[in-house]
């Protein structure tokens, strides 16, 4: 049954105009009255729904049952990350919705090949929500991870940690750098990732005296967009195991 995210209240038993882009995806599906569809806002849980009118550019259904049904992870993890160049940030924002991430931060530093400021940037922080929304259509998950405007490294690494940021792990390759197996059980983790060559030593330096302990995933050098989904399909695993 095809899932459709529609930002807008929902309550059983009521009949609503579904908002541009779900009434076009639903176009694009090709559905027809009497169609049945699941709608999630991301307050949580899901809807039964029915098409009961096709328009050009309307879009009418029918909601029914909501079913408090969550798919989220057992730990709770907030992904910032050094941009990757190209359409990588796109795969990596995708895969990190799918495995379960509760926010992801892009950022800019000092050896960032993609650097965007601006209009530009808002525009593709826009694009990648977007791609967080698609991907929980498709994988099941009724909430939305929030996709953060674009900051720069330094300031953000200054500003005061979030009441939910819990654990705050880098990776790193540094010797003596924790393994996954050392961890403390947390409720809630922030990863912090860099670019293509990683992040300068004074980066990381500052995010150390931010609180950010370095965390290795093995000897191996993972690639900037394989890094912090490796970390978060490990901490996904160890947090359900502990659960």
């Amino acid at each position: 049954m095809p899932r459709i995210h529609c930002p807008s209240p929902l309550a059983a038993g009521s009949t609503l105009s579904l908002p541009a882009g779900a009434a076009r995806h639903v176009q694009v599906l090709r559905l027809q009255p009497g169609d049945a569809l699941t709608l999630f806002n991301g307050e949580g849980g899901e809807f039964e729904a029915t098409v009961t009118q096709m328009g050009r550019s309307e879009v009418q259904v029918s909601v029914g049952a909501h079913h408090a049904i969550e798919r989220e992870a057992a730990q709770a993890v907030h992904l910032a990350v050094v941009m990757p160049a190209n359409d990588r940030m796109d795969w990596l924002v995708e895969k990190a919705a799918e495995l379960g991430a509760t926010s992801i931060q892009p950022l800019v530093s000092a050896r960032s090949v993609l650097r965007l400021q601006g209009e530009r940037a808002a525009k593709k922080a826009a694009h990648w929500q977007a791609v967080a929304v698609a991907a929980c259509e498709q994988c099941g998950r009724n909430r939305v991870p929030t996709v953060h405007a674009v900051a720069d490294l330094a300031p953000w690494l200054a500003r005061p940690a979030q009441a939910d940021a819990g654990l705050r792990l880098l990776l790193s390759l540094r010797e003596g750098a924790r393994t996954l197996r050392q961890l403390a059980p947390a409720a809630a983790v922030t990863l912090l990732n860099g670019p293509e060559g990683g992040l300068a030593p004074e980066e990381e330096d500052l995010a150390i005296a931010a609180g950010f302990a370095p965390l290795t995933l093995g000897p191996r050098v993972l690639r900037a967009e394989t890094a912090p989904l490796a970390a978060l399909a490990a901490l996904a695993a160890l947090a359900a195991l502990n659960h």
